[in-house]
């Protein structure tokens, strides 16, 4: 039989992956403030070191929202669709890291996938509970 902790396993394995993930875009964050004269606390300067303040913000507005939404997920429809579900977040999240820095014109395919990812993960969520719940 398979434990609780064992079953949702790769769900916490995808949040910890999420979570370093914004932890180096908080790193880049700091080395381009010391790279590009950006004192604390500014926020604002230098466009580089705002592209980077900028996509680790946007990476934390969407934590929020995609670290409940799988584990709701994996809970009322599937830990191993929620966790994929969740690596493609991952995967748009640096997209997004590389198409903003290089230029914000850039930034769509990144913030495409990873919203994707976040809504499918929200819609299904909602759906499962509400199944479970009405049905």
């Amino acid at each position: 039989m398979v434990s609780n902790s064992e079953h949702m396993a790769p769900v916490a394995i995808v949040t910890a992956l999420m979570l370093i993930e914004y932890f180096v875009f908080s790193a880049l964050v700091g080395r381009a403030r010391v790279m590009h004269g950006v004192s604390a606390p500014a926020t604002s300067g230098d466009p580089i070191f705002e592209r980077y303040f900028r996509v680790h913000m946007n990476t934390l507005e969407m934590l929020v929202i995609v670290l409940p939404a799988m584990w709701l997920f994996a809970w009322y429809i599937s830990v191993m669709i929620a966790a994929g579900f969740g690596l493609v977040f991952v995967v748009g999240r640096y997209l997004y890291l590389r198409g903003y820095v290089a230029d914000p014109a850039k930034r769509s395919p990144g913030f495409i996938v990873s919203a994707a990812a976040e809504a499918v993960l929200l819609l299904g969520a909602l759906f499962g509970a509400m199944a479970t719940y009405f049905f």
